[in-house]
This record gives structure tokens, sequence and C-alpha cells, in this order.
């Protein structure tokens, strides 16, 4: 059959094909005409070349995306792939290069930089050089997730140690082990608890708030092969990847908060000079190979790469692997060198990552279209079987009322250490030695039973240390928001969706008992006078929820804020804002302040330990807060809390070009709640927090019983062309907590075919 695309009244397509290859084809293609930008810059995010686009703002991003050879792991795990999976990806990146032509006159963005339908798609001059080769999609899995594990924590943790001093910094580590922000929820429901006596699964990712979003909506139809299935797409890649309703089962993603990557201390020596005229470069290897000779040194592979830059000079890149992984940085005395340019001899220490999807040339694409033609619980397990990185909690649900907990993805057998921190790459003592097993939980169906889940019939992810993922982390998530859901389900019956719904947009801030419990205890002890305690009576008298209209939760973030400020500041804890020794690219998740943001509750507990006065940081920060114009008695959380996003094209000489409607409009919830909408104190400019940046990129409650019955929303909407009718249609549905229909399930139901002009040559009435 010719491939159609129909559109609902969200503009969200269905997709309909005669075979895998061909549906996965019209799926590149129709995301092609919905997001050629995004398409576009993911692919030169995942290929290094952002910058001879964008200028120098790219630049640091594109030198990380070269050193740890994104491009080449794609190539490595396209090749390994059996043969219908491969030509399933090549399907889906053909049709994306066939419809970015026009895709690309549909963009604003494009457009500013000058690249209209005749070079889009090619090399960073437009010289006709192919971009979206066969493996192009899975460089764009491995680019969104190169820094979704523990890289970051690892390097902060180092950072914190190096800082402090072994002794002190080992306690203090510990205190900091709760990552940044991550506020994803999943939940599901067994049937002996819904209305209908099937089972309801629901779920909102958290990520940050992109424009256009992170995710795509789409219906994806095969009749041939017997997929139909609406889920939530990453543009640049094919299928239905985290989560999905094919009918008969559905599933939701969470992450797992594992430690599946690890970072190596290399010890490099130069060795003269290579054919190119570069440093030869030896590391000291972990031994056990005959060609490294008496002393362990052994040759390592370097290569010399040219970044260019829009506007600037082309940058020399020096990539270099040795035998435990590509080198994250070069020389840990200037970790932004982009060469080594040494003296023949010279000993530097750099830092090699090591991770699954290279270690094994393989990204987990196979799961990609076995989940579309997923039918069962067991299907999906299967499926998700294939799954390598980032390592995922998935829950699924079946029409015959099974219900299941899984864990996806590699997570390699070591020494504990090496899951904190950086490790010697010359100890065998770090080496792999196996992959971790990750037993099914199963709720309810068959084999179901023995654990607290399958009592109540309620299964919870939300990024926290359960017994199924303690093992494989050391950084999860406070408790908070995975107590709270199991509260809001409790012991009701006769569940729906718009009870599952509702679960996701509740603004009890879990952290609030803590704060209170500490200022009753500051008022007891030293009241604060003036301001100050008109300050300290708002936040007592707050009921804990963080609604846009209440002046309590703004009293408490205002308080919350200065707090931060006054930890940071503690000559205890100066040092952590030396500069780090890391990329630029990673600075971001090494700053004292969001790292004492997140990990506040535990730092209030560990730093009486080391003479710290708690109750006295507390009292100042009243009287700080106070003395702000964000302590007013006027403030209210949603004047404070507002939506904020981020484009491609910020800090670049074409930010202009951007349109953000909706920007600013006030948001419920906070980091703590299940509506996990995060601020990080102290971060912005009136100190109360970088506000609104991270959020749910989706929401999602997928019913077993009647899928025409689950219902979905985005922030924006489904296009992701400026100015577009679907640009930011569902805005309004997401701000206020609703949910929109799912496509009908057959395509002869869907009731806009959108307007003519937005239709590809192959989309017919």
């Amino acid at each position: 059959m010719t491939p159609r695309v129909r559109r609902d009244a969200h503009g969200v397509p269905t997709v309909e094909a005669g075979s895998l290859e061909e549906l996965a084809h019209a799926q590149g293609r129709v995301t092609a005409h919905d997001r050629a930008w995004q398409l576009e810059s993911e692919r030169w995010r995942a290929e290094g070349t952002l910058a001879a686009r964008v200028g120098p703002a790219g630049l640091a991003w594109d030198v990380l995306a070269r050193r740890v050879r994104l491009q080449d792991t794609a190539r490595r795990c396209y090749a390994a792939l059996e043969e219908p999976v491969r030509r399933f990806v090549a399907a889906y990146a053909q049709g994306v290069a066939a419809g970015l032509p026009e895709g690309a006159a549909r963009s604003p963005e494009l457009r500013a930089l000058g690249l209209d339908g005749g070079d889009v798609g090619t090399g960073p001059d437009g010289d006709g050089a192919p971009g979206w080769q066969p493996w192009t999609p899975l460089a764009v899995l491995l680019s969104h997730h190169l820094l979704f594990g523990s890289v970051g924590t690892k390097l902060w943790r180092e950072h914190v140690v190096g800082a402090l001093g072994p002794d002190l910094g080992g306690d203090l580590a510990a205190a900091f082990a709760v990552g940044p922000p991550d506020g994803s929820n999943a939940l599901a429901v067994a049937g002996s608890r819904t209305a209908s006596g099937l089972p309801l699964v629901a779920g909102d990712p958290h990520r940050l708030l992109e424009r256009p979003g992170v995710y795509q909506q789409v219906h994806l139809v095969c009749a041939a092969e017997g997929v139909d299935v609406v889920g939530l797409a990453f543009p640049g890649v094919p299928g239905v990847p985290h989560f999905g309703h094919a009918g008969s089962v559905a599933w939701a993603v969470t992450n797992a908060m594992a430690d599946y990557q690890d970072l190596l201390v290399e010890r490099l020596r130069v060795d003269g000079r290579d054919e190119d005229g570069g440093s030869r470069l030896l590391a000291h290897g972990a031994g056990g190979r005959a060609e490294d000779g008496p002393d362990g040194w052994e040759p390592v592979e370097r290569r010399t790469e040219i970044v260019d830059v829009a506007g600037a000079e082309p940058v020399r890149v020096d990539v270099v692997e040795t035998a435990r992984g590509p080198l994250l940085v070069l020389d840990r005395r200037r970790p932004d060198a982009p060469a080594l340019d040494l003296a023949d001899g010279t000993e530097v220490e750099g830092l090699a990552l090591r991770a699954p999807s290279r270690v094994l040339a393989d990204a987990g694409a196979a799961a990609l279209p076995a989940l579309l033609r997923a039918r069962t619980a067991d299907d999906v397990e299967r499926a998700w079987g294939a799954w390598v990185e980032p390592v995922n909690s998935v829950l699924v649900a079946d029409a015959s009322g099974a219900v299941r907990r899984l864990v996806a993805g590699r997570v390699p057998r070591r020494a504990d250490r090496a899951r904190w921190r950086p490790v010697p790459a010359d100890d065998p003592a770090w080496a792999w030695t196996g992959w971790e097993e990750h037993p099914a939980l199963r709720v309810a169906g068959d084999g179901a039973g023995g654990s607290p889940e399958a009592d109540a019939g309620v299964v919870v992810a939300a990024n926290d240390e359960r017994p199924d993922v303690a093992h494989l982390g050391t950084a999860f998530a406070p408790p908070h928001r995975a107590r709270r859901l199991r509260a809001l389900v409790g012991d009701r019956t006769g569940l729906a969706v718009d009870d599952l719904a509702a679960t996701l947009v509740d603004t009890a801030h879990g952290s609030a008992p803590a704060m209170l419990a500490l200022l009753r205890r500051v008022a007891r002890a030293a009241p604060p006078a003036g301001p100050a305690r008109d300050l300290l009576d708002r936040v007592l008298a707050w009921d804990g929820r963080a609604d846009p209209g209440s002046t309590g939760a703004a009293a408490a973030a205002a308080w919350r804020a200065a707090l931060v400020r006054q930890v940071v500041a503690l000559p205890l804890l100066a040092p952590l804002s030396r500069p780090p020794a890391v990329p630029a690219a990673l600075l971001p998740w090494l700053s004292p302040v969001e790292r004492v943001g997140a990990a506040l509750p535990r730092l209030l507990e560990v730093l009486p330990d080391h003479g710290v006065d708690v109750g006295a940081l507390a009292l100042a920060a009243l009287e700080d807060a106070a003395a702000t114009p964000a302590g007013v008695p006027a403030a209210t959380w949603g004047r404070l809390h507002r939506l904020r996003t981020v484009h491609g094209l910020d800090g670049t000489p074409w930010h202009d070009a951007v349109e953000r409607p909706g920007e600013g409009s006030p948001l419920p919830g906070d980091t703590d709640c299940v509506l996990a909408t995060s601020s990080v104190p102290g971060l912005s400019p009136d100190g109360l927090g970088d506000t609104g940046l991270r959020g749910p990129v989706a929401r999602y409650v997928w019913d077993l019983a009647d899928r025409g019955a689950s219902r979905w929303v985005v922030p924006l909407g489904a296009d992701g062309v400026q100015g577009a009718p679907h640009a930011a249609d569902q805005l309004p549905l997401w701000l206020a907590g609703r949910l929109a229909p799912v496509p009908p399930t057959r395509p002869d139901d869907a009731v806009d075919d959108g307007p003519p002009a937005a239709r590809t040559p192959e989309e017919t009435a």
C-alpha cells in the first residue's frame, strides 16, 4: 500500500504503511516535515558539527562529541545489527532525508541560518556530503543519553574529595549522593483496583523543557505486521522506544538511576611523534598483554579532527582511545586543551569513558521494531531485553491483566569503588567481569505474589531506591515522589483514567515537613523580629503545596534559596567553588549551588557533625530572604516559578529567531513534588531558582480496557515549527494539568488531515 499520513485535532500524525520498513521510512519523512530544525540540530550534535552552523556556542559540545566518538560508536552499532533491524533503522534515515527539503522550507531556524532546501541535510558547508547516514538515528539516540548516566555525578564526587580532602570529602560526598533534579514518575495499577477490571499505566518523563519538545506524539500502523501503536517518539529515532500503547499491551519508563558508565584515570606518556606530527601516545595498561612489554605501556589510538566554527577559526581536536575507552579528558591539568602538544617523555593523566554501548557495539536498536510488534507483557519484556543504555525502569501491563516492573539495560559487574569515582585504569581490580541480571517483578497475572506491590496491586517507579535497583546505582532521587504516588492511590478501588491523571499533577511538597520542622525549632530557640518574623510566619502557615497562588510556597522558596546560599558560603565548603578540572561542556553538572540545592535536606543532617550550627544558618537565611524583593508579602509562587524553555539557538546570534509562546507562564509544582517542575534554589538572578527549566515533557495515562479512553499531553504541541497551528496548542492543557485524547485507533476515524500545504506527496486524503 502507499504510505499515508492523517492527523487528529491536535496535529498528531497517524502514519500507516504496508511493511515495517515502509512504516519507518514514512515516520522519518513525517518527522522531517514537522521537526526539520530539531532533526538537523540533533544530527549536528551527534556528529560534533554544531559549531559549524551556530558558531562558538556549539564548540564545547562538539569537542565532547568528537572525543567520546559518538559517530564511530553509532557506525559500529549499526554494522553489528541483524539485517532486518538494520533495514528498519536505515529506512527511517532515508525517510528523514527525503522529507527534509520540504520540512526545511517550513523552519524559521533553518532559514535564519541560511539553510534552505538545497543544502539542508548535507555537510556543514552545503557541499553535498550526505548528512543522514543509515546509522545517524543511532548516533542521535546515543547523543541524547551521553550524559544521562553517572559521568557528572562521579566527576562531582571527585571534585568534592579533591577540594575538601579525602577525610572530610568522603563524608560529604555521601551527602551529595543525590544527583541533580530528576523527577520522572510512572505507576501502574492492577485490574483489581480499576473500574474496568483491567490495568492502567500512567507516567510523566521529566527532562529539560526544550522548544520544540523532546518527544513527538505519533500513531504508527502497519496491518501486515500487526503494528498499531500510539506513543511518544524521539525525533531522529524510529519507533516508540519509551512510552507506548499497542492496544493489548502498554509500557512506560523512568530512569532507573543505575551506574553503567565508568571513568578511568589513564596514565599517558608522549613517545615521539606520529606520522601527522602530533604526539605519539602510550597508555599504562592493566597488564596481561604480551605486546605491552614488561613495563605495561601500550599503544593507543589517536587521530586529529578539525572542528569548524562559524565566524571563528577552526579548532584542532585530538581524539584518543585506549583499550578501556575514548578519553573524555586528555590532560586533567588542562581539561579544555583540545590537543596534546607536549615534549617527548612527558607524562599526563587523562580520563577515559567506558560505556556498554561502545564495549558491546550495541545501542539497543533491536528493541525498537520488537516493541512495535509487541502484543503481550511477555513480548515487551523480551523486547526490552535487547536494550543497552540508558538503564530504565519499565512498567508494563497487558489486556490479560498482567502487570510487571522491569529493569532494562546493561549494568557491568565490577568493584564497588568504580561506581562512585574515577578509578585507575592500570589496576585490573576495576575490570568488568560480566553483566548484572534483572529479574522482573510480577505485580499481577501469572507468577505474581510475594511482594508489597503484588499485595497492593500498585507499582511505582520514580527514580527512587528500591530492592530491584539499589545494587545498581549510588545516586537516587529522594523517596518523596514514590511515597506520595502510593499514598494518592492508597486503598482506592474503581480507579479510572482521570484518577491516575490527577496523581501526576499533585503539588504536595515532599521536603516541606522537614523544612517546617527546622523553622519551628528556630522559632522556639531564637525567634526573629521584624520582616524576618513576618516571613517566618508565612512559611509556618504554609499548607505544604506548591500551587501558583500560594504565598507560603513563595516564602518557603525564598528562605530555602537563601539557606542554599548560606551553605555554599560556609568556609567548610568554600573550596567547592574552585574551578573544577572538567571540560566546559560538563561544567553544569558541577555547579556547587545546584548540587547543594539538590542535596540540601541530607546536608542539613550531616553538617552539625562538622561543627556547623544549622539553626543559626536557618535564622540567617530568614533575615537574608526577608531583605530581598523575593520576600515581599505580595509574592506568590506563580509569580516566581515560571515556565522557561531552552532552544538550540540560545546563546547564538540567532536567538531572536525563536518565538516563545507561553514563556513566563506561572507553573505549579516544584522539585520535590510529584509535579516536579524543578527549580534550583539560588541560581536565578532573584536568588529563587532557575525556575521551570525542567518538568514533565509529556504526561500520559494508558487504559488497557479501551485505548481510545487513554489520554496524553506534551508541553507545547505536535508540530515543531514556530507559529504553526499545532506548535503550542497543547500548552494550555499542559499548564492546567489536563490531557487530550490519543488518536483514534482506526486511521479512517482521524478528524483532521491538516492543511494540504502541510502534506508530503505521500499523504493522501
